[in-house]
Parts: C-alpha cells; structure tokens; sequence
C-alpha cells in the first residue's frame, strides 16, 4: 500500500470518516483541506443505482456549470462555407472542414472538444478511433454535432461539460476550482445533481443515488449524505 504523505494525512485527519456531511459542510472541508501549492480541481464523485450495461438504465448527458470549470476550454469546429465563419466569431479556437479533419489525422489535438455540423460527419467520422478514446468525438446527443454552432459555441466556453455513467455505476464530473469559493461550487453542484435527477431511467428501481464523494485533486474523500439531495434543490 502507497504511503501517504504528512499534508494529505494531516488533511484527513479533519474528516469524520463515520460521518456523512450536508453539502455546505463537504464543500467546506474539501476547501480546508486542499494543500497543494496549485490551484485544485474540485470534483464530485455520484453512485447511481443503476446498471450501465443495460441501454435503458444509461445515464448520460450534458449540463451548462453556472461558474465553468475554472479553465479555458479549446474547441474545435469542423463546419463549411458560412458556419465556419459563425464558429469564429462565436469564440471557437480552430475551425476548418476536411482540411481540420486531415490536420487532427496527422496528429493535431490541440483542443479540448468538437463541434461538427452534420454535413461534416461523414469526414469527422474517420476520426473515431483518434477523437473517440478521448472522449471528444462530435455526439448528436450531447449537442457538439449541430448546426447551431454559435449556441453550441459559447455553451462550451461558458462551462458546459458531458457525463457518462461507468461500468460501476459511478459519474464523475468536475464542479470547479478552490479559488471558486463555497458559493460558487455550491452553485455548479446544484446544477449537476439537478441534472442528474431530472435523467432518472425509468427503469431505474430503488434507492437511485447511493452516495455522493466530493474531493480536491490532492485532498482526501469527504461522503455527502444523499438524504441532502432535496435540501439542496429545494434552496
């Protein structure tokens, strides 16, 4: 077993292990425990009572974060004639139709995520095995294969991000930075688990969120009661 340094132990020892916390009290520990000399990710960690390997208890989609992520998001827009010149002025950082495709298939990734309009798939398809691994292949429902790329633009750069659940049941999902504060990673959590109750599979039976984990990049888990789940939304 991987020995743990002084600073991460020391921040452990804040945490009541037997005890699950309300959000405001996790949100305020995982900030008092951030230690690192770095400005932290903050992220939240969901076990759905769901089973992913059967299509009609997936739990995937997309939410706008009202505060972002706390990064420059790089995006890319494969688009023709006139949406290539919307995708510049909407902000998008690189732009291009087959030639973008066969830069990104010489081994161009400098961005983060891609937009393509649907005339563009059947080119941005040959991209599947680069940009699908990473998770940044354009999806139709996640709304990065559009014709709206303005919309879809500025959604990206104003803190849009997409979540899938995995094989255990488990979605993870970044809600922001230290430097953001209780308020605002409240606000970005709100959002999240608003989403993610409102994507409940019907065929989801029982308890739906089993447990909750907030942690920093550097910090310890800290447990949040999913009985807090109401209080939150209800604010």
């Amino acid at each position: 077993m991987a020995k743990r340094g002084k600073k991460f132990s020391d921040s452990s020892n804040k945490i009541d292990r037997h005890k699950k916390y309300n959000f405001e009290e996790a949100v305020h520990l995982a900030l008092d425990c951030a230690y690192a000399k770095f400005d932290e990710s903050v992220g939240l960690a969901v076990r759905l009572g769901v089973d992913p390997r059967h299509a009609d208890q997936m739990v995937r989609g997309t939410v706008v974060l009202p505060n972002g992520v706390g990064r420059e998001v790089r995006v890319a827009v494969f688009a023709k004639g006139e949406k290539e010149k919307e995708a510049q002025e909407a902000g998008a950082d690189y732009v291009g139709s087959d030639d973008l495709v066969g830069k990104v298939q010489k081994g161009f990734l400098e961005f983060d995520k891609a937009i393509a309009t649907p005339d563009m798939m059947s080119s941005v398809g040959k991209l599947g095995r680069i940009l699908g691994p990473r998770g940044m292949m354009p999806n139709a429902k996640l709304g990065t294969v559009t014709f709206d790329i303005a919309k879809a633009v500025k959604e990206i750069k104003a803190g849009k991000i997409d979540f899938r659940v995995e094989k255990a049941g488990i979605v993870h999902a970044p809600m922001g930075k230290v430097s953001f504060g209780l308020e605002r990673l409240l606000e970005n959590i709100v959002a999240f688990i608003d989403t993610i109750m409102r994507l409940k599979p019907p065929a989801s039976k029982g308890t739906y969120i089993r447990s909750i984990g907030i942690s920093t990049s550097m910090g310890p888990g800290i447990k949040v009661d999913p009985a807090y789940v109401k209080d939150i939304l209800n604010q």
